[in-house]
């Protein structure tokens, strides 16, 4: 049978408002007195009502989260795991929609106003437009992104971001200093509207590369309507280049991990004939030795949800715009030009 706010207040020995506050509003409460409340309200089998809790707020409790890739990815996992493991404890649930064109965020844009279904909207990779931010700026909701295009003048609230300028020079200028000039870069070109954050490597990449006298090779990644990457297609364009390049950079380690399998699989040793470089650090790049560009979306994400919880509570956050820097993780699959 479930008890009632009272129960667990005198189970407590704190006050009602004590108990509510532990589940709406954590900030307004020690960690301490938080954490006995809520362990007796688990051992009492109380829950509040989030319905009531949002009607006396007049918040909806929900943060919706555009995204356009795959759940499953290992970037997308991690910013979610980020957003949820502040978000959830100060009551507010994720709602997430998946976004693939401009038609279905031009849609999403247009309907959040009329349903006001959430407190704020987080972007993640990709853009919007400023039309898109006044509509949600018109009614109180405030604009976040992580990973976003020019988050300043698209009129976000407040955005992280990995420094994709520097990560790509990075990346470019460790393959050149061990002495490779014959470059490819591997990109994607999924078939959508949308204007992607990690495009920006690319062109950092090859700028870097030209300073430097050296025209990289672009091998384009084709993805399929499962988000697949096709690694068949991208080894087979590698191979009727006139020559094998010596040093690929991929955009993202999805590419640079099935790649480094494939090349071995038709006989080029990583790294004594082709060295390759990814750009995340995500799952198994550690165990398998793949030379990449570190980022740590699940903390830009938790930052992201500081600052949205902030801006709901009309507070300005106090870095509204941070860059958060990349890092080169040098490992076994570079070595120097043969």
């Amino acid at each position: 049978m479930s008890s009632s706010l009272q129960d667990v207040a005198k189970a407590a020995g704190v006050s009602i408002s004590t108990v509510s506050r532990s589940f709406t509003r954590p900030d307004l409460v020690s960690a301490k007195t938080r954490e006995r409340v809520l362990g007796i309200a688990n051992e009492l089998n109380f829950s509040l009502s989030r319905s009531a809790a949002a009607l006396k707020s007049g918040r909806a409790l929900r943060i919706a989260v555009l995204m356009s890739g795959h759940i499953r990815l290992w970037f997308t996992a991690s910013v979610i795991e980020g957003l949820n493991e502040v978000l959830s404890a100060s009551g507010y649930d994720i709602s997430i929609f998946q976004i693939s064109s401009i038609e279905e965020r031009r849609e999403f844009f247009e309907m959040l106003p009329i349903r006001r279904n959430a407190d704020a909207v987080i972007v993640v990779s990709f853009d919007i437009d400023n039309e898109e931010t006044k509509q949600l700026a018109s009614v109180g909701v405030p604009i976040i992104g992580i990973n976003s295009v020019d988050p300043a003048e698209r009129g976000f609230a407040a955005a992280v971001n990995i420094d994709d300028d520097q990560g790509s020079t990075l990346a470019a200028r460790h393959l050149i200093a061990l002495g490779h000039h014959d470059i490819a870069y591997i990109s994607t070109n999924r078939e959508v509207s949308l204007s992607f954050s990690v495009q920006g490597r690319f062109g950092s990449f090859i700028s870097y590369c030209r300073s430097e006298g050296i025209e990289p090779q672009v091998i384009v990644c084709k993805v399929d309507a499962n988000g697949k990457y096709q690694i068949g297609d991208v080894v087979t364009q590698l191979m009727s280049l006139p020559t094998m390049p010596t040093a690929i950079a991929c955009q993202e380690d999805g590419i640079a991990l099935p790649l480094m399998f494939q090349l071995e699989r038709n006989g080029f040793r990583v790294p004594s004939d082709v060295s390759v470089i990814g750009y995340d650090d995500s799952f198994y790049t550690d165990d398998i030795g793949l030379t990449t560009i570190r980022q740590d979306p699940t903390e830009m994400a938790r930052q992201a949800a500081h600052m949205t919880l902030d801006l709901i509570e009309g507070k300005t956050p106090d870095e509204p715009y941070a860059t958060f820097p990349a890092h080169i993780m040098v490992r076994a699959s570079t070595a120097r030009a043969r």
